[in-house]
């Protein structure tokens, strides 16, 4: 029963995570490309002050949609690192070493959504 109730709450905490971090990063994204949309027009329309003011605002989204993408990479990089470890010592029999490496991994995927 207790295996059942983990693989539950792991995949509810998965299914969250995935939810949080694909939100995080579409507001950015969406907001970069709106933002690209609108300098656009107003360049083929020759407002080059307007293109500006947007295409300004387009570059800051895009980083900031850029830079949660990275350090989400970092810690499932990170995290992957600590699963592989469980891995290697649950197949030694090391039961509570494997634990704590994947105590660490859960605690890197949380990371990855912020």
């Amino acid at each position: 029963m207790k295996h059942v109730s983990t693989t539950l709450a792991i995949g509810v905490l998965a299914l969250f995570l995935s939810s949080q971090a694909l939100a995080s990063d579409a507001g950015h994204t969406s907001e970069a490309m709106e933002h690209a949309g609108q300098a656009l027009a107003h360049g083929e329309d020759g407002h080059a002050k307007v293109l500006v003011k947007h295409a300004e605002k387009a570059l800051h989204h895009a980083k900031a949609a850029e830079k949660a993408h990275a350090e989400a990479h970092h810690h499932m990089t990170t995290a992957i690192e600590h699963m592989e470890e469980s891995i290697k010592h649950g197949k030694m029999g090391h039961a509570d070493e494997g634990a704590k490496h994947m105590r660490e991994a859960i605690n890197h995927m949380r990371e990855s959504a912020h």
